[in-house]
């Protein structure tokens, strides 16, 4: 039986090819927390680490907060391939509920 965690980092994958080519902007703004409780501080270095640990690409320039389980993920990225794995790796941390992409590819 596939996890419900694992069944999203699935779905999330499959629909890299049509979805991940598109930058969509919306005039909608995201409320990113400005202060972390302990445990959020905990989950965002857990979820950076992780990030940093990845030899695969380069995702130096992210910055990571977090708000009970959810994990913001913010900064440039100098591929498709950088954002997918630094989303994919977010979604594998434990601890992580959901993530909201706020990651920008460098043109």
């Amino acid at each position: 039986m596939i996890s419900p965690k694992t069944l999203r980092a699935i779905v999330l994958l499959a629909l890299t090819p049509v979805f991940g080519c598109q930058m969509v902007r919306s005039s909608a703004t995201v409320n990113v927390p400005t202060a972390e409780a302990p445990q959020d501080e905990a989950l965002s270095k857990s979820v950076l680490d992780r990030l940093l640990a990845d030899k695969k690409v380069d995702l130096t320039g992210i910055t990571v907060v977090s708000n009970d389980g959810k994990v913001y993920l913010r900064g440039m990225v100098k591929s498709l391939d950088a954002r997918e794995q630094a989303l994919k790796l977010a979604w594998e941390s434990p601890g992580v509920r959901s993530v909201v992409n706020g990651l920008e590819v460098q043109k």
